[in-house]
């Protein structure tokens, strides 16, 4: 298919506010709307995993823009994702086929595509979330501070030589706990599972939009079994469950079965109070 980026017209975002300016998250998945009334966007480079290839959190986010800005209500709440193949960056088309829709809640099929074609499809509920107390949760883990921990952004000096550092891990600044991080060090744990504090680089507060990108900016968890290679996406769900505090988050991932070619990831988010605010789930495919 060819991307006719047509004169965009300004399209009201959930954020930025007057009070907050644009930062550099709000225009790397900024979504615009044409004056035909499609909706477009120009995906970032700088949000890969390596290689070139776009991280799919970051995509994920994207399309939350354009389900809420085709929505009444406010917040991205369960997402399902299909990532087809790795999209190309620049220039983006997104198309919204909306579904039942009541005074809670309202459901949509979101599709990504490039120049090349649909790359991502995704099954998007929106709603707006509160601040209720929970009536239950299971507690945050037990980690060190955020100084404690190891940041891989200030250690990309010790990359190999001729390994790409990843942009999505200076645009997502990541706090690795020692206790989940010996894969880095050349000691991997034999677990898979991994912990860190994250947060956007530029500044910018958590919100249900950043939780989209949180929910896959982890490394993947066969790092922690001493398999470095790249784990491409095949299925992911998200569930943003509370607007998240200001301040860091604690993202874990946990795998369950690394078999036949395939991983499982299941992710749990929790903000600064220690509130759970995200849970992801995805299916991928293990590195070679």
């Amino acid at each position: 298919m060819r991307i006719h980026p047509g004169t965009l017209i300004a399209v009201p975002q959930t954020d930025p506010s007057p009070t907050r300016p644009a930062t550099a998250f709000d225009a790397a998945t900024a979504v615009r709307r044409t004056e035909g009334g499609g909706l477009v966007a120009d995906l970032d480079p700088g949000w890969d995993v390596g290689g070139g290839i776009l991280n799919g959190g970051y995509l994920l986010s994207v399309v939350g823009r354009a389900a809420v800005m085709e929505s009444a209500h406010a917040h991205p709440v369960a997402l399902s994702a299909s990532y087809l193949r790795a999209p190309a960056s620049g220039p983006a088309a997104l198309t919204v086929v909306p579904g039942p829709a009541g005074r809670t809640l309202a459901h949509a099929l979101i599709t990504l595509a490039d120049t090349d074609g649909p790359a991502l499809t995704v099954q998007a509920t929106t709603a707006t979330l509160g601040s209720a107390p929970s009536d239950y949760s299971s507690p945050m883990p037990d980690v060190p501070s955020v100084a404690e921990c190891f940041s891989l952004a200030e250690h990309r000096d010790l990359a190999p030589p001729g390994v790409q550092v990843p942009g999505l891990s200076l645009r997502v600044d990541t706090r690795l706990d020692l206790a989940t991080a010996g894969w880095a060090f050349g000691q991997p744990s034999g677990e898979p599972v991994l912990r860190a504090w994250m947060r956007l680089a530029d500044g910018r507060e958590p919100d249900p939009l950043a939780l989209l990108t949180f929910a896959d900016a982890l490394p993947p968890t066969s790092f922690a079994m001493g398999n470095l290679g790249w784990a491409p996406t095949v299925q992911l769900q998200v569930l943003v469950r509370a607007i998240p505090a200001p301040g860091w988050c604690l993202v874990e991932a946990r795998s369950s079965e690394i078999a036949g070619g395939w991983v499982d990831e299941d992710y749990r988010i929790w903000d600064s109070t220690g509130r759970l605010v995200a849970q992801s789930r995805q299916l991928a495919r293990a590195p070679r």
